[in-house]
């Protein structure tokens, strides 16, 4: 290795959305030398690059990072943009050491440490904190490649609003929080519009009602989110690959709001026959758009096999490990 195009680095966190930043803000508290690595030229690009009508799942007075209030009324559920300019504000707020437009390629052992490589750009780390999202690759279904050429196909990635759809039926293919907010702002728009994939059950209260924000909300972030279903617990463990597989339950959406906006809850989708899709009970649904929601790749990044275990692994072990898993 060329030491002279290597930087030696304490702690290493890739990522600097609403996780990398928060493990930032807890390091700089500690005296821990760090940096903070994204691919992004800005703070909070990948929440603008999300489709437009998109809100958080909790209201502002939750959605803040620790040492900063999201400003917002308490009881407001912050858009998509709101929630980026927030977290630009946050990095700028407490100075945190940013190199963006440094996307990395690959995790390595290195002696007792660890080698990021980004480009031509080599770091050695003592400690590396993997803190970014695994959808920025979309995985598309195998049977996409088998649907008609006339049928648009987008990803959720790539979707913005809905006139990016063409005339005709549209079959929604993920039945998580995306998949049902996506499908039923295409019913409203006037698309018959079909949701495919289990049913991933939903919070049994309405979380902008009156009791939802009083209480329920905090009951279930609080406590269920931030205190049981985490990587700390055993339960949490359990829980946790069936949610990043299948998807979470609905937050704000509820199965009736679906069925009032026309949206047809259809099954797994398996294939296709005459370049249209069939569900697992063989109905063939005749669609002018397919949105894939189900499914993303984590190999953006490559992780020595050694070191895949990401969750306690690569994580600090003297500071991080007790403080993110409320953010990540």
């Amino acid at each position: 290795m060329d030491s002279e195009h290597t930087e030696h680095i304490d702690t290493i966190v890739i990522g600097a959305g609403q996780a990398g930043l928060s493990v930032g803000y807890h390091l700089q508290r500690r005296g821990v030398p760090f940096v903070i690595l994204d691919a992004a030229t800005r703070v909070g690009d990948v929440w603008r690059q999300r489709w437009d009508s998109l809100r958080l799942f909790t209201p502002a007075k939750f959605g803040g990072l620790d040492g900063l209030r999201f400003p917002s009324p308490p009881n407001h559920f912050p858009a998509k943009d709101e929630f980026a300019d927030y977290l630009e504000a946050y990095a700028s707020h407490f100075a945190l050491p940013l190199r963006l437009g440094v996307r990395v390629d690959r995790v390595s052992r290195h002696g007792d440490g660890f080698l990021v490589v980004a480009g031509r750009r080599r770091f050695v780390a003592s400690n590396v904190v993997i803190a970014m999202a695994n959808y920025q690759i979309p995985r598309v279904p195998a049977f996409a490649a088998e649907l008609a050429p006339g049928i648009r196909q987008l990803h959720s990635f790539d979707y913005r609003r809905p006139d990016q759809l063409q005339p005709g039926g549209v079959l929604v293919v993920g039945a998580g929080n995306s998949g049902g907010e996506i499908a039923l702002e295409a019913a409203r728009n006037g698309h018959p519009t079909w949701l495919a994939g289990r049913d991933t059950g939903h919070v049994p209260f309405q979380i902008d009602g009156l009791a939802g924000r009083l209480l329920l909300v905090r009951l279930v972030l609080r406590v269920a989110f931030h205190r049981v279903l985490t990587v700390a617990t055993p339960i949490g463990r359990r829980v946790r690959p069936k949610v990043l597989h299948a998807g979470g339950a609905l937050v704000r959406l509820k199965p009736r709001d679906l069925v009032r906006a026309g949206v047809e809850r259809v099954g797994r989708v398996t294939g296709s026959r005459d370049g249209q899709p069939l569900d697992g009970r063989q109905n063939q649904h005749a669609v002018g758009n397919a949105d894939a929601i189900d499914g993303v790749s984590v190999d953006e990044i490559e992780i020595e096999p050694d070191i895949e275990n990401l969750s306690y692994d690569l994580l600090p072990k003297h500071v991080v490990h007790r403080l993110i898993d409320a953010y990540i």
